[in-house]
């Protein structure tokens, strides 16, 4: 019996270590989440801006541009996938991932080669430990996102766009992110992001017109110069969106994680009562049978 007591003291003991880690993890995610808000909501001016201006470009204008045509045949699509670092955030890192490999069966089945190019070491990992090739990956500040990696991702994506499909080029760019919409809700999205598709809902309303631009030098220079850009605002703008979806599921699941500690603390006390109960019975009627047998 004291044994049992003994076992049920240290699970007592650890589960309140774990936790404290869990607390703090919580604590952690949710002062983060506050500033990672904050950045999402700064970014859309610039972002809502320079995608009038190239939705402008791109639909009051005849030009025959590569980073705005469809092409006649699509044989090769880049896929990138975001992720986290870092676990402990609940579903979220499976979430996106499901997502990104019902994105790959699509494009497999309409006969479309895929490269992939991954940021974060979730992603990384699930990819490696199947032995799944993957082009590049950026690992590194998941939940808090630096331009100048945007703009690394950008570039390559950019420079395999503009190769052609026989030195190992993509016709096509694909981006799998989790998209924040509140504390509660992060949703899986897929946005592609070459060739372009502009006048997004969020950004434009239907009533709303597109202002009348004057191009000055030619047009194909300014999309040359304008849609670098945009893509890069386009990507930085999915990982801050990542970024606060990460961050959020992790609040969750440590929210979650403390809870369920509370539970097995409270379920373990009462174990440890009742065993405690029952070694006090049995030492009580020990004690008593050897009065009786001493009084006889």
């Amino acid at each position: 019996m004291g044994a049992q007591l003994r076992v049920y003291r240290q699970k007592i003991n650890s589960t309140k270590s774990m936790r404290k880690l869990f607390k703090a993890m919580e604590l952690i995610a949710a002062s983060r989440i506050t500033k990672a808000r904050s950045r999402v909501a700064a970014s859309l001016p610039y972002a809502n801006a320079i995608t009038r201006a190239v939705s402008a470009v791109a639909s009051q204008t005849e030009i025959d541009h590569p980073l705005t045509t469809e092409p006649d045949q699509v044989r090769r699509a880049a896929v990138v996938l975001l992720s986290s670092d870092r676990g402990q955030a609940g579903a979220y890192s499976t979430n996106v991932i499901k997502q990104a490999e019902q994105l790959n069966e699509l494009l497999h089945s309409e006969g479309k080669d895929i490269k992939t190019y991954l940021v974060g070491n979730k992603s990384q990992l699930y990819y490696q430990f199947r032995d799944r090739p993957f082009e590049r990956s950026w690992l590194g500040n998941t939940d808090a996102p630096v331009f100048e990696t945007a703009q690394e991702i950008a570039q390559t994506l950019l420079q395999d766009f503009s190769t052609e499909y026989e030195e190992g080029g993509v016709d096509e760019i694909h981006i799998v992110y989790t998209r924040f919409q509140s504390m509660v809700t992060q949703v899986p999205t897929v946005v592609r992001l070459l060739p372009l598709e502009v006048v997004e809902e969020e950004v434009t309303a239907s009533s709303e017109t597109l202002p009348l631009y004057d191009f000055e030098p030619e047009t194909e220079q300014v999309l040359d110069a304008l849609l670098p850009r945009y893509i890069e605002s386009r990507i930085f703008a999915a990982m801050l969106q990542a970024a606060a979806s990460e961050l959020a599921s992790r609040q969750k699941a440590m929210k979650a994680a403390t809870d369920n500690a509370d539970d097995l603390v409270d379920k373990y006390t009462r174990l440890s009562n009742t065993a405690r109960q029952a070694e006090i019975t049995q030492e009580l009627s020990e004690i008593v049978a050897g009065a009786d047998s001493l009084g006889a």
